[in-house]
């Protein structure tokens, strides 16, 4: 049975630094993790296939995820979402090159820290745009890391870029630990009446309280994004290992999602689980079928 993990990271940091890491208050995954670390946790949760996230803006990366996902013999990663730099006049040479470097029949979409852009509309410059058109050209998808704030600008590039398949990960980080759910219900209500978006279940965990939230927290914004995208277009995602700043486990972060789509019909589980991630993804060759344990 497949079901798949659709947003996880590995990193090294004698390869390279995680600026990100606050030492401060995420000591706890400021080491290395690797897929050998992933896969018993992901295997006795009932994962068998998963899609590798970049992590930093450096170009070098990338190539590195390919590779990994294609010699590693763990028979894991399914698809890589990578990273280049969008407002590159050559951009589409950059992606032409991850596609035919080792393992770059993985590369399944692209993604920047917008997060981390000061200017809350940089997605809607003329230059990234420009790049997000050469994403859509290469057959890719785009994984947006933004958030809600950033909501506004998100909204207008998926009706200025309709050929390109988006993903909104992380719900876009809703305010969960303050238990706000304006304006982002508005923002992702809108957005998601744009048929060319879908969005992961991934990273709520984190948006709370770490050491004190429960399902129940989590579970109104959850609500909010599958009465707003619906099962076909919500993906699930454990956000491993940045997840373990809030979880005891990869197991209690696959456990909570499965609480959280509970009255959904199997069928509807089946997407979050696996179609969705299929099919945005264009994950060849991994039959869509019903989650190990998951509640009927």
């Amino acid at each position: 049975m497949t079901a798949i993990d659709a947003h996880h990271h590995v990193w090294d940091l004698s390869t390279r630094d995680q600026p990100w890491i606050d030492p401060a208050t995420m000591a706890a995954i400021r080491r290395d993790f690797t897929l050998g670390d992933l896969l018993g946790p992901a295997r006795a949760a009932g994962i068998t296939a998963t899609v590798l996230l970049q992590t930093v803006a450096d170009p070098a990366e990338t190539p590195e995820f390919l590779a990994l996902a294609a010699t590693s013999g763990f028979d894991l990663v399914a698809g890589v979402v990578g990273w280049v730099d969008l407002t590159d006049p050559g951009v589409s040479d950059a992606l032409a090159s991850l596609v035919q470097a080792l393992g770059g029949e993985r590369l399944v979409g692209i993604r920047h820290g917008v997060q981390g852009e000061a200017d809350p509309r940089w997605l809607c410059r003329p230059d990234v745009r420009r790049g997000l058109r050469a994403v859509a050209e290469a057959g890719l998808a785009y994984d947006l890391l933004t958030l809600p704030h950033q909501l506004p600008a998100v909204i207008e590039t998926l009706r200025a870029v309709p050929e390109l398949r988006f993903v909104l990960d992380h719900l876009s980080k809703p305010p969960i630990a303050s238990s706000v759910m304006q304006p982002w219900t508005d923002h992702l209500r809108t957005l998601a009446r744009c048929d060319n978006v879908a969005a992961k279940l991934s990273g709520l965990v984190t948006e709370a309280d770490w050491a004190r939230w429960t399902v129940a927290d989590l579970r109104p914004y959850a609500d909010v994004a599958l009465e707003a995208f619906g099962p076909r277009r919500l993906m699930f995602g454990s956000d491993w290992p940045v997840c373990l700043l809030a979880a005891n486990s990869y197991g209690e972060v696959v456990r909570t999602a499965k609480q959280l789509t509970a009255d959904l019909s199997e069928a509807e589980q089946v997407e979050v689980f696996s179609g969705t991630a299929q099919r945005w993804y264009d994950l060849a060759g991994l039959p869509t079928q019903r989650v190990s344990g998951s509640p009927s």
